[in-house]
Order: C-alpha cells, then structure tokens, then sequence
C-alpha cells in the first residue's frame, strides 16, 4: 500500500509511506478492501489541507502524528469483502485518500452503495461518509470518468453556493463578485449563477487567466485583481471568495464599505496569501460549509430529490466544459510518486493551468 503524506503545519513537505501489499491486508468481519484506481486534484483539494484541523478534514483518513492525507474524490474496486452485500469486483465513487488502497466497515447497505461506519469516522459528516456503487448510478458513464472525477463535488459546492444565496435573497445584494474565478468550483458557480436575471455576475482572477475566464462566457464582468478599484461600490455587492487571500479581502473591504452586504469564505486558492479580517470594515467572513446547505435541502426535497437537481445541472455543466467548439478542460491522467508528488505540488503553488485537470493514481 502507498500513500502520499503532507505535513500539517507545513504542506510543502512531503513524503510517501509503503505498507502491506492490498493481498496481505487482513480484514476484520464487516471490512472491505478498496484499490484506489483514480482520483482527481485541484485547488478543492488543497483547500481540504488548509482548513483539515479547523474542518476535521484530516480525521476522515488519519496518519502518524504531524502528516496527513489528503482527501481526495475517485473510483475504487472492492478487492477482497468481509461485508455481506459488498462483492469483489464492484466499483464505487467517493471520498478516497491520496493511496493506493483504503480499507472501509460498510453499513447501510443498499443496492446503491454503502456508508463507511468505521469508529474514526462516525462524529464525522455523513456526506462524505458515503459511496456510490457506479453500476446503479444514472448518471455514471465510464466514457466520463475523469470529467466525474474532477467535477462532481466541485460542482456540488457550486450548486449549493447558489441555492444558499438565493434561498437568503442574495443577502439585498445586486452583484455578485467570485474571486479565483478560473477555478472550476467558482466558474461552475457562475454557471448556475448565470442563469438568474437578478443579479450580475463578476469574476475576480489573475492577469494571466483573464483571456481563459473571459472565454468561459459566464461572468458579466472579468477584472484582475489589480483592476478590484473598477468595482462599482454604489452597488450592494457580495463577495464569494474561492482565494482564501487576505491582501484581496482588505482591499475590497476597504474599497466598497456599506456596499459589501456579505463575505462568504469558500476556499484557500492563494495558500500563501492567506488572512482573515480582523479590523476590516463591513461584514465579517462567514466559512460555507457545504454539507449545511445539502443537509437543509435534503430535508427540504428528500436525499434523492436533492441528488437529481445536483445530478441534471452537472450534466449540463459537463455538457458545457466539454463543448468540442470551446473545449474548457483537458484531462491529464498521471500515476506514480513523481507524477503525484509534481500534480500536488503544481496546485498547491498556483502553477496548474486553469484548463488542466489532474486524475492521479498510486501504483497498488
């Protein structure tokens, strides 16, 4: 077994650990074997190891003292099963470590995939405690495994990024700034967002990704980051932010005053650049936590009925990316240490291109 392990308090330094091979694994009863065939990286990732103390994140896959694993989103093949209902040579999607095997205790167990009820895991949030068994997924097609991989739960923030703000009125707001809005997570917002009337969308990016945002057709406005005076700040605006960059936050705070009506924190693009908002005018940052929204509208739809407002937007948004007529993302599929190690480290520094896409594996 291999995993890739980063350092805690410094996600700079890395290392890989070798284990028992996936054939000497000894399972207790109610145990499955998982080998971890793919999964994919970006900056979502990143933002699961920025905020994996605040966010419990690292406790879902726990490691010796001081490392991590990162948790990522894949397919995995049952190996060998101690679990009545769960076969060898099934294959599920979920929420996987950076490995090349994850052993789960499946319960609830259905005819369309199981719950990980391992001890570790049970104080943590059933959304990501969940595996879906791909032969009983409408939605899965194997031609379209990668795009699955890279954006499903990216685009399933997206989608309850919007429902979150319309369902509060957009907080009084008439504009809508989304910082990083090369990455996928915001641009799949601004997919969803784009097809309301009642408010403007505007993305906030590099200097150097302006032409590929732009090109994405989503945003009524694109300005980079030092174009952030251009803002209109006698417009209530809110500000969605995928960055995480405190330089970025105080200007706008400061620029817009009374106009900036809410400040919700996403996710952590700029790592190096990261700051709160001690001492800022206007609203305080307030951190979206997926699973809130998802857990209110399960309740709201049913489990299943939230799943098929997710499911259908994410084909059109598929759809979309993978237009032959403006291609938006092309997949790169890489295995080994040196080819994980490189894919991390390329996100974690800003240098992945913003149409790249990563899908990784771990030799098993």
């Amino acid at each position: 077994m291999t995993d890739f392990l980063v350092r805690r308090d410094s996600l700079e330094t890395v290392q890989f650990t070798e284990g028992a091979s996936g054939d000497e694994a000894q399972l207790a009863a109610g145990e499955v074997l998982l080998r971890i065939d793919g999964f994919s990286f970006t900056a979502n990732n990143v933002s699961y190891a920025t905020f994996g103390d605040l966010m419990s994140y690292w406790n879902f896959f726990p490691t010796e003292d001081g490392w991590g694993r990162i948790p990522v989103w894949g397919f995995a093949e049952v190996v060998a099963s101690q679990c009545e209902g769960i076969e060898p040579g099934q294959r599920f999607y979920g929420y996987l470590p950076m490995s090349s095997y994850l052993v789960v205790t499946p319960g609830n167990v259905t005819a369309s995939g199981f719950s990980d009820f391992a001890e570790h895991r049970k104080e943590l949030h059933s959304v990501y405690n969940s595996y879906m068994l791909t032969s009983a997924d409408p939605t899965y097609d194997a031609a379209l495994e990668g795009e699955i991989m890279l954006l499903r739960p990216l685009f399933s923030t997206s989608f309850l990024i919007d429902d979150f703000f319309a369902d509060n009125d957009w907080f009084g707001a008439k504009a809508v700034v989304l910082s990083s809005a090369s990455s996928k997570t915001a641009y799949g917002t601004a997919f969803m967002l784009a097809e309301r009337d009642d408010v403007n969308v505007i993305g906030l990016t590099a200097a150097s990704n302006v032409d590929f945002v732009e090109r994405l057709g989503l945003y009524d406005q694109v300005l980079s980051y030092d174009e952030n005076g251009q803002l209109d700040a006698d417009v209530p605006i809110a500000y969605i932010d995928f960055s995480g960059d405190g330089g970025i936050r105080a200007e706008l705070h400061h620029h817009l005053g009374g106009a900036l009506v809410y400040d919700c924190a996403v996710g952590a693009t700029h790592v190096d650049a990261l700051g709160g908002a001690d001492g800022l005018p206007g609203p305080a940052p307030v951190l979206f936590f997926a699973p809130t929204q998802a857990k209110k509208r399960s309740d709201d739809w049913g489990s299943e009925g939230l799943m098929e407002r997710i499911s259908g937007s994410l084909a059109d948004f598929i759809a979309f990316v993978a237009d032959p007529a403006n291609k938006l993302l092309t997949i790169k599929q890489s295995s080994g240490p040196e080819a994980v190690e490189q894919a991390y480290l390329d996100v974690l520094k800003g240098r992945a291109a913003p149409d790249a896409g990563s899908i990784l594996s771990l030799p098993a």
